[in-house]
């Protein structure tokens, strides 16, 4: 009786301990390895934006010890212009950093002020905006449409280009001119006498060499980094108006975060984007200097009664879209701009 005590403890011991283990493995979690993060953008690597999220893929993943990777896809290659947006919502990418000119057409029309024509001198005067309650109030609106809004981004002022000079109203007549899909800038390149062909990014260079749009508006560094200075004879440094960036997450994806990580993800984003707005003027001249070294393109500079003549030109369509963007909206940003 002992022997077969013993042994029938032994079998229970040696079966129970299977048995354990097995639970065990089964309760344990299943290592996946890292978390991706896929940051798709429509700019080259070696612009304002383009550094700046490979900055914040930096952090990320020194911060987190390899727990979180980000994938960064430039350059279109993953999503463009016409189908971020949706790929976002639809959980296909965790993160974007779209032109603030697209937010308009997904709901949001307030976010078009950026667009207005001459209503920025500087970058000093968009950060009185985006740093301060008004740019608050403007991402914090996002997540009625599934967004988190983590920060502004600078890429800087806008220029237009054409195989002729434009400096003035009678030098854009009868020009298709590539636009962002924005009605604050078509209605600025109409107000010049100039025709607006909306095309997402991506298609803009070779939409000029088939001379299938005549001219665009680009910052320097996308003019020289999309090779547009090759297929433009003439850019006019009007720096009419201002380019830039808002970065989103969905909120789906934001939530299924422990707070720990939310917190490591925003405070590297807030580091890129202060180093990407540090940087942001610097590759602006970069490329002007390259412009002028690579001798394809003329630049010219507007005096300053040309470009008072090409800002009263545009006048109009600050009272044009004011009801559209929204009058509280303008009213608070020439408030936070001190006009």
């Amino acid at each position: 009786m002992t022997v077969l005590s013993s042994r029938t403890s032994f079998i229970s011991m040696r079966w129970g301990g299977a048995l354990l283990a097995l639970i065990l493995s089964l309760a344990a979690p299943v290592w996946a390895g890292p978390l991706k993060i896929r940051f798709a953008h429509v700019v080259a690597q070696d612009t304002p934006k383009g550094l700046a999220v490979e900055r914040f893929k930096t952090l990320v993943e020194q911060r987190s010890a390899g727990r979180m990777v980000v994938e960064v896809y430039p350059g279109s290659s993953l999503y463009g212009d016409r189908d971020e947006m949706q790929a976002l919502q639809a959980g296909a990418v965790e993160m974007l950093a779209p032109s603030l000119s697209k937010f308009g057409r997904v709901g949001f029309p307030e976010f078009e002020l950026f667009d207005l024509p001459y209503l920025f001198d500087s970058l000093q005067d968009v950060h009185r905006i985006t740093e301060g309650p008004l740019g608050e109030r403007l991402l914090k609106g996002l997540e009625r449409n599934g967004m988190v809004g983590l920060g502004f981004l600078d890429n800087g002022f806008k220029h237009m280009s054409a195989n002729r000079p434009l400096l003035s109203t009678g030098d854009f007549q009868g020009l298709r001119m590539r636009v962002q899909t924005s009605r604050v800038i078509a209605a600025q390149m109409r107000a010049l006498g100039a025709l607006p062909v909306p095309l997402p990014f991506g298609a803009t260079r070779q939409a000029l060499a088939r001379r299938v749009v005549d001219g665009t508006e680009n910052p320097l560094s996308n003019f020289w980094t999309q090779g547009m200075h090759r297929v433009q004879s003439d850019l006019t440094l009007t720096g009419h108006a201002y380019l830039g960036y808002a970065v989103v997450t969905g909120q789906r994806f934001w939530r299924s975060l422990a707070p720990m990580d939310q917190r490591l993800l925003q405070q590297a984003m807030t580091d890129a984007l202060t180093y990407g707005n540090q940087i942001a003027d610097g590759q602006n001249n970069k490329a002007l200097q390259a412009l002028h070294q690579a001798g394809t393109t003329a630049v010219h500079e507007p005096s300053a009664a040309q470009r008072q003549l090409l800002r009263d030109a545009t006048q109009s369509v600050h009272d044009q879209l004011g009801s559209r963007i929204g009058m509280h909206w303008l009213d608070d940003a020439h408030q936070a701009l001190g006009h």
